[in-house]
């Protein structure tokens, strides 16, 4: 069975990919012979010298350190030639200044190449560690146990944001499958101390408690101290949302929905949407009105439970139309070939286009839960 995606790997974050040695020498000499032609048209060629100044500074913007220092040398060696032969009757001390600017600026521009491909392979580090540790939180898909087969897709490394604040889990527990997925409140690394909070919760706590109200007792107090120890260290508290699910054999699954998005029930061409009741987000029980509930609804064999984060719907077009998920997932099952496996990642693409150049689209987790062939 072939899973989506869950993230990008990190090899897709690469630093600023220089020109060929090749390209590099066909563009400076093409600058170069565009301005000695220029200079000689108009008759003040050494005036316009100070076009060629600006190589190096481009250079340091795309190129390597050594492609930098040989454009460095190329322009000091053109302005210095051209200033000695050709350069006006003045004093020597204006042609000695005009090439000690032109080394100067040569040599600051090969110094701001290394700075900048410092920062970038710092940059890439971080995103490598980023990746490592969402890699260690949130195993990899697809996931099986004796009652559903889970895909989906995940991408939390977009943009500027290292880390995302998703989360998503399956326990085969002895009382059926725990499903789990959430949304730390807040991105990047910052957020990753509540997810790792509550994962590491969801996963012991699962074959310890026989009930759903238990588990998400056990996941609240985790993210409960997690803020408790935030609070001490000077970090912001944050909330989660969660959809937990208890799948057995049977046709019904049970769930509580902790302010979460509700997932979307696939069967039969269409699409429903489960009436579950809204908690709190975990972390914020204290706020209830009224204790954790649990809600029921069927989940028929053949079926298909589509959940994901708010990243979905709140996924807008340029206009600030936001993305009507459940009319889109509709006309998605309806397409021929699209399989649940292949769902999750046809989902996210089709938000992604819809939100478009102009649009928003925030990092965004999609599940698949399907049942597993019975046993005889």
């Amino acid at each position: 069975m072939s899973g989506s995606r869950r993230a990008r790997p990190v090899e897709a974050v690469e630093a600023i990919e220089p020109p060929g040695n090749g390209q590099l020498a066909l563009i400076v000499l093409g600058v170069t012979v565009s301005v000695e032609a220029l200079g000689e048209l108009s008759g003040s060629a050494v005036l316009l010298l100070g076009l060629l100044v600006f190589l190096p500074g481009a250079a340091a913007a795309l190129c390597t350190v050594r492609q930098t220092a040989f454009v460095a040398l190329w322009t000091a060696a053109v302005v210095s030639t051209t200033v000695v032969t050709r350069g006006p009757g003045g004093h020597w001390l204006d042609r000695i200044l005009m090439i000690a600017i032109t080394i100067a600026l040569g040599v600051a521009s090969t110094y701001a190449c290394g700075y900048r491909i410092r920062r970038e392979h710092e940059m890439l580090r971080l995103r490598s560690t980023a990746a490592a540790m969402q890699r260690h939180i949130l195993h990899p898909l697809p996931l099986v146990t004796d009652d559903v087969l889970v895909n989906g897709v995940y991408e939390p490394l977009q943009e500027d944001r290292l880390v995302g604040g998703d989360i998503y889990d399956v326990v085969d527990s002895p009382w059926g499958t725990r499903v789990l997925i959430g949304d730390v409140q807040g991105k990047g690394l910052a957020a990753v101390g509540a997810a790792f909070a509550v994962i590491g919760a969801f996963r012991e706590a699962a074959h310890r408690e026989p009930t759903l109200t238990a588990l998400v007792d056990a996941l609240d107090a985790a993210v409960v101290r997690h803020n408790s120890y935030a609070t001490d260290t000077g970090e912001d508290e944050r909330f989660v949302t969660a959809l937990i699910l208890g799948i057995e054999l049977d046709d019904e699954v049970q769930a509580v929905n902790c302010g979460h998005v509700l997932p979307y029930l696939v069967h039969d061409g269409k699409v429903t949407v489960p009436h579950l009741d809204s908690g709190v987000p975990l972390g914020l029980s204290e706020l209830a009105a009224e204790p954790t509930t649990v809600g029921w609804f069927d989940f028929p064999a053949h079926a298909t439970l589509v959940l994901s984060t708010d990243g979905l719907t709140e996924t807008r077009a340029a206009n600030g139309t936001f993305y009507p998920a459940e009319e889109r997932l509709t006309a998605l099952t309806a397409l021929s070939g699209l399989s649940p496996t292949t769902l999750p990642q046809a989902l996210y693409d089709d938000a992604r286009a819809y939100a478009g150049h102009g649009g928003r689209h925030d990092d965004v987790a999609v599940l698949t839960v399907r049942r597993s062939p019975r046993r005889p």
